[in-house]
């Protein structure tokens, strides 16, 4: 018997039992199905997770203000205002590991150009900002060191308030009213996207850190200068928790803390906030993984259970051929093709449906779908082996099968 012959026989042999071989094959099509949704999905995730992490910039560090205690009551984080722009200089002076430092302040506003208003977030930052952030102006032009100075009147738009107050037109050289503040609009920033906690970053307005202390968010009675955050980039190549924990021990000595006293501000470490993301993904891939695993495993049996019922249904035919001259070989061949047959056919069709599904939950969830063609041809040639593994033991049966006995079976 050729190999020819041996695969028109195994499908035959499928076409005959046509329900019979679909059922066997639904094990192998979830367990593919979940491999496919597995990769992709959990792929899909992990680059959603380092596209919004790397959207607000590689190697940072986000300071802000902490608890406080005031006649023995613990107020909550940022109840005070505990860090200032000599806090966030001082990092950059005497830190070697820091590359910058941005001190800003942050409120929401009524944002009014012509006829068109619009609330969003109002930063007053200072030059270093666009370093730390790695956040680029697309159009215009960034602040100017004596614009950061003096408090100019002038702002950078985000694309989402660009677009909702001034719409197709071009901003440049407008006049925005900020809490009836007139600012003239110097550029556009590239855009950004959203954050790992889903807020528009490109939502936004940019002025002067003095600017918005002086003239649109207030200054604060008991420091002029106080800042509500400080981001701190880290130089590439250097220990993040190490200089985490320098510029706790730092701000801890400027703020005069005692030993027993708690820090009166906080530190996050937005490469852990990248970590617990990426851990969160990589359960949902275990637990696709074990789906997976489990329907293969539960497929496979089908399949040696199926090929057993084959065998004792042909016995009398397994016996004809060997009377005739076919090779214990040739029988074990045919077995084995129609077992990997029934798990390529079953795994073609979970590659679609998986295919299907990650498309579906990458959608909903809003994350890439990324699927490597290599990923699917092994999950198919996986699938193939699963049914050679199971469908051994059934092949190997009717292969040993006495020629005798086995005409003589009714």
């Amino acid at each position: 018997m050729t190999l020819n012959d041996a695969v028109i026989s195994a499908v035959d042999a499928l076409r005959l039992h046509k329900m019979r071989s679909a059922l066997t094959m639904l094990g192998i099509i979830i367990g593919v199905a979940a491999v496919i949704a597995m990769v992709a999905v959990g792929g899909g995730a992990r680059e959603q997770v380092v596209a919004q992490i790397r959207s607000l910039g590689s190697n940072l560090l986000v300071v802000v203000p902490g608890n406080v205690t005031q006649g023995g009551v613990r107020l909550g984080a940022g109840a005070a205002s505990t860090l200032t722009d000599d806090d966030a200089a001082a990092i950059a002076k005497e830190i070697a590991t820091v590359q910058v430092t941005a001190p800003s302040v942050r409120g929401t506003s009524q944002l009014v150009a012509g006829g068109a208003n619009w609330s969003a977030p109002v930063f007053g930052i200072d030059l270093g900002w666009f370093e730390a952030r790695e956040w680029d102006v697309e159009a215009g032009r960034p602040f100017e060191p004596e614009e950061i100075a003096r408090g100019a009147q002038v702002a950078l738009l985000g694309q989402t308030v660009a677009r909702n107050l001034f719409g197709g037109v071009d901003p440049i050289g407008e006049e925005l009213r900020v809490r009836n503040v007139p600012f003239r609009v110097i550029g556009v920033m590239g855009k950004k996207g959203q954050t790992t906690w889903g807020q528009d970053q490109d939502d936004v307005v940019f002025v002067p850190l003095n600017a918005a202390r002086q003239r649109v968010l207030g200054r604060n009675q008991a420091n002029a200068r106080s800042v509500g955050s400080i981001y701190v980039k880290v130089r590439d190549g250097m220990s993040i928790p190490q200089t985490e924990d320098d510029v706790k021990a730092l701000l801890r000595q400027r703020h005069r803390l005692q030993p027993n006293q708690d820090d009166d501000f906080s530190i996050r470490n937005l490469a852990d906030i990248a970590a617990t993301r990426e851990a969160s993904a990589r359960t949902l891939a275990l637990l696709l993984a074990a789906v997976a695993g489990v329907s293969l495993a539960v497929g496979g049996i089908g399949i040696m259970n199926i090929m057993l019922v084959s065998v004792t249904e042909r016995t009398r035919e397994i016996g004809l051929r060997l009377a005739i001259g076919a090779r214990r070989r040739d029988i074990l061949r045919q077995f084995l093709i129609e077992a990997a047959g029934l798990s390529i056919i079953g795994g073609a069709i979970g590659v679609a449906l998986g295919i299907g599904a990650a498309y579906f939950i990458a959608r909903g969830a809003g994350w890439p779908l990324l699927l490597e063609p290599a990923t699917v041809l092994l999950a198919v040639v996986f699938a193939g082996l699963v049914g050679i593994f199971f469908g051994w033991y059934p092949a190997l049966r009717a292969s040993r099968l006495d020629p005798i006995e086995a005409l003589r079976h009714a």
